[in-house]
């Protein structure tokens, strides 16, 4: 966890604004908000991020970002209603929304391949529900990062960062080109990959050794392609004992993720 003092390098603090009349100024990185208590908390924290670009909070929520952070640059006090014109349709914002620099990513080579770690590897998993739910099980589970596509993976912002509960700044990610190419990659630095698998006979638990694992988990409707399979160590099965076959992705990775920490 980052310092006070890291956290408030981009802050300047500290006397209270009352809510001024909105100026809807033109914003041309609309999909690269964040919206919601925790996703913005956790972005303003992150030592990682550069400066915030701006921030729209009520008189509220603008108090609890002062007294956390400090005074922020950036900052404008309007009303709820003011953000919502902004934000997508349906945005849940609780008062709080920021447009940031976006996450750097980070290299294969950053994460140590030690006894006991786990990474997610994404293959073509777009919905944003979806990877911020994983990222979420990411965070909870302790896992070392996420491997997503460069081209097939939503960004990790919005909808997605508000699923992920604020894991988004928590969990680093690491986007590739080609997962092929970066599972050849991980196995040279002494990862295993076990991909998910319903048609396989092995369980997951099987195929688990304890030593640094990817997890591979492929899209609800087409699974796992036929090369990312092939580059996988083994391919692995959840055992669903009740007969109905068929578990969310976000649902999956959980599941696999507890079994991977699990001592062995």
């Amino acid at each position: 966890m980052s310092s006070p003092r890291e956290r408030n390098a981009h802050w300047k603090g500290s006397k209270k604004s009352s809510p001024k009349p909105f100026n809807r100024k033109p914003d041309n990185g609309s999909d690269d908000w964040l919206w919601g208590w925790h996703a913005v908390a956790e972005a303003l924290g992150n030592p990682r991020r550069g400066g915030a670009i701006r921030i729209l909070a009520t008189p509220d929520r603008a108090r609890e970002l002062e007294s956390r952070f400090g005074r922020p640059k950036a900052l404008e006090v309007v009303e709820a209603a003011a953000i919502s014109q902004i934000l997508p349709q349906g945005a849940v914002h609780q008062g709080v929304a920021l447009r940031a620099a976006p996450l750097e990513s980070v290299a294969l080579e950053d994460f140590e391949a030690r006894r006991g770690a786990v990474l997610l590897m994404l293959d073509q998993v777009t919905d944003p529900q979806n990877v911020g739910a994983i990222l979420r099980s990411a965070a909870a589970f302790g896992a070392c990062g996420v491997i997503l596509q460069d081209r097939h993976a939503p960004k990790l912002t919005g909808a997605l960062a508000k699923a992920a509960v604020g894991a988004v700044d928590r969990i680093p990610t690491a986007h590739v080109v080609n997962l092929s190419r970066a599972l050849e990659r991980l196995a040279d630095l002494g990862w295993r990959a076990v991909g998910l698998d319903g048609h396989t006979e092995t369980f997951l638990g099987d195929a688990l050794d304890g030593g640094p694992t990817v997890l591979v988990l492929g899209s609800e409707g087409e699974g796992l392609r036929r090369l990312v399979a092939e580059h996988c160590d083994t391919l692995a099965k959840i055992p669903m004992p009740g007969g109905f076959e068929s578990l969310n992705v976000s649902a999956a990775a959980a599941i696999a993720l507890y079994e991977a920490a699990r001592p062995r």
